[in-house]
């Protein structure tokens, strides 16, 4: 029997409390569209072609699927999301989603976006956490180039040391200010090196208090071993080790890849193999809590229920500052909003952008939530009996 007897998740009126009528009539009518996988897989397209040639369809999007899954176009437009999310218990991790880039430009105003939001998040508790990509401050062919062992040039070594700067801007700035900073995954073809990346950051960094978190993405089968790995690492180097648990974002692309190139997919058998190691990476954690601090991203019911009675059945406290539960804006808000009013440390991931350049997440967020079975379903029925509930 669950110790949390008392944690619903399928109270609607608590995990609806933030939306308005407005608010839940668009929800239900963008997850019906998102539901028709036809819609999904010719929307991008189209629409990036509209946008590319000036049609005006800005105001559309901004108005549906931004405003659903999205601050804002700036950290100031974030504000009425992260109050309301406060408002409900829930905190913020601001999360610049631009992506795509490749200049060095661009990746050095990244850097200075990524500081901003960590600047914005001292300034107050609404905004607990804050992340960024590697690939956001770095160009992916270097990434890869440096995770297959291969030589780089003297100009490459340059750029290389250029990134490491700019991470090291960032962790810094977190360090100062107290602010956490998780470092997302990628696809495994680089992501040895941003874990060797991010494991320096936590030696530099994480001393006294959990600033620098890792991600581990748990559909890889070897990504459990990593975690107990690098927390035997920081037990013997004396430092907190951050991990943010996930089970992944890049399954298709990395079984395909695997295929073409011939060699052993990562990613796990089959996703009770994924559910299996995702609950048991928070069994360890859990017991190992003094040293470990984690950020449980996950829209899965059953691991959310679980961490919730591991931490009550170890005497945990539910505002352990190192245990925190993580959903997206705009999804799962059930999830959210009760382990928020049962008093768990909760924080929505909020992206934010120019539209055009956020709109490669928009549409891999609608992608991937139609390959999730029944998650979908799951949020429309969810909405359609708040709906009920509110007409009665």
């Amino acid at each position: 029997m669950s110790l949390n007897d008392k944690l619903s998740f399928e109270n609607t009126e608590i995990a609806f409390r933030h939306s308005t009528n407005t608010d839940l009539n668009r929800a239900y009518w963008l997850f019906r569209a998102i539901n028709v996988n036809f819609l999904v897989k010719i929307g991008p397209p189209i629409t990036n072609f509209a946008v590319k040639i000036g049609l005006p369809i800005k105001g559309l999007i901004k108005a549906t699927i931004f405003k659903h899954f999205c601050g804002g176009e700036t950290i100031e437009e974030c504000a009425t999301t992260t109050k309301n999310l406060a408002d409900g218990g829930v905190g913020t991790i601001l999360d610049y989603s631009v992506e795509g880039e490749d200049e060095e430009s661009v990746f050095d105003s990244t850097r200075d976006e990524i500081i901003r939001t960590i600047l914005t998040a001292a300034k107050g508790k609404n905004i607990p956490l804050t992340v960024f990509k590697i690939t956001g401050v770095g160009r992916f062919g270097l990434l890869e180039k440096l995770d297959s062992g291969l030589k780089l040039s003297v100009d490459e070594q340059l750029e290389w040391q250029t990134v490491q700067d700019r991470v090291l801007a960032i962790c810094e700035m977190a360090h100062s200010e107290g602010v956490p900073v998780m470092i997302d995954a990628e696809e495994s073809w680089i992501q040895k090196t941003i874990d060797n990346l991010a494991l320096n950051m936590m030696r530099f960094f994480n001393k006294e208090k959990a600033i620098v978190y890792n991600t581990y993405q748990l559909y890889r089968h070897d990504k459990l071993a990593s975690i107990i790995q690098d927390h035997a690492i920081a037990e013997e180097e004396g430092f907190i080790m951050g991990a943010k648990i996930v089970r992944g974002a890049y399954m298709e692309k990395e079984r395909r890849r695997a295929e073409e190139k011939g060699y052993p997919s990562p990613i796990q058998p089959d996703k009770a193999a994924t559910d299996r190691d995702y609950n048991d990476a928070l069994i360890y954690c859990a017991d190992n809590i003094a040293n470990i601090a984690i950020v449980a991203g996950t829209h899965n019911e059953e691991s959310c229920r679980l961490l919730a009675d591991l931490l009550n059945e170890k005497q945990i406290a539910h505002k352990n500052p190192h245990v925190y539960f993580s959903q997206l804006l705009g999804m799962s808000d059930n999830l959210s909003f009760n382990l928020a009013n049962a008093n768990y440390n909760v924080a929505k991931y909020v992206p934010y952008g120019p539209i055009k350049a956020v709109l490669p997440y928009l549409f891999r967020r609608a992608q991937e939530n139609t390959a999730i079975a029944g998650q979908m379903s799951r949020e429309l029925s969810l909405i359609v009996k708040e709906k009920k509930r509110r007409s009665k």
